[in-house]
């Protein structure tokens, strides 16, 4: 069972890090450089800010950053990696628990994977473009981590829980986390204009979105393929 699971994650997390990429790279990675150009723009072209909204934006010249092209994506690539893994292996112990029956019903727990660690700390905290204004960095880690372990929480009495009380017990496990509210800044700004960060976004969603269903049917039939592989061997064992 380890080794299944660790086979489906790694295969899983390699694919599902490449294809994160790739849409990174034409997609979401355009308008952070596009971005950038704003936050980099002269003083005189830039927004007033407080002390600390200034300092919040400070950077080290000397602190190294990868540059345009090649370097980029190789970073974004091991960065996506990384977390793709740890994602496809935590879908690949949840199988062991209650196994896909069939390989779409991996593309459900993919989107469920999506509403637990995109979308629900999205409503709170949406994606940022390079020059936005912030709350503090741990303030907002809580409230992130909270919100995802309510929405797991939530989603999973929501859907297995067999009483009707869990299942509402569920739904507002749910939203404590909104009625709550994120931490935001004291002031609101950005450098770059309206209309680029709303297509940042969208983009940043929907890059998510096919990143986790595509990662969800993966693994699901990886898993199911590896369990027909271990159940004829065992066949064969014991013939």
């Amino acid at each position: 069972m380890f080794k299944r699971i660790v086979q489906t994650a790694g295969f899983t997390g390699l694919l599902a890090a490449l294809l994160l990429t790739l849409l990174q790279s034409f997609w979401v990675a355009p308008l952070i450089l596009q971005a950038e150009t704003y936050e980099k723009a002269p003083a005189a072209q830039q927004h007033e800010h407080a002390e600390d909204a200034m300092a919040a934006h400070a950077h080290n010249d000397e602190a190294w950053e990868p540059e345009d092209g090649w370097q980029r994506v190789l970073s974004t690539t091991g960065g996506n990696l990384v977390v793709a893994v740890g994602f496809a292996l935590m879908l690949a112990a949840l199988y062991t628990l209650r196994a896909p029956t069939a390989t779409p019903q991996g593309a459900l727990w993919g989107l469920a994977g999506f509403a637990v660690f995109v979308l629900a700390p999205t409503l709170g905290l949406p994606p940022e473009l390079p020059g936005t204004a912030a709350a503090d960095l741990t303030q907002r880690q809580i409230w992130w981590a909270s919100t995802a372990a309510s929405t797991a929480v939530g989603l999973a009495l929501i859907v297995f829980a067999r009483h009707g009380l869990l299942k509402v017990l569920g739904a507002v496990i749910l939203v404590i986390p909104h009625l709550v509210g994120a931490p935001q800044p004291q002031v609101h700004s950005a450098l770059a204009p309206p209309a680029l960060e709303a297509q940042f976004k969208i983009a940043s969603l929907l890059t998510n979105a096919l990143f986790w269903i595509a990662m969800g049917l993966i693994s699901a039939w990886l898993f199911r393929r590896s369990a027909v592989q271990s159940a004829h061997a065992d066949l064969n064992h014991a013939a």
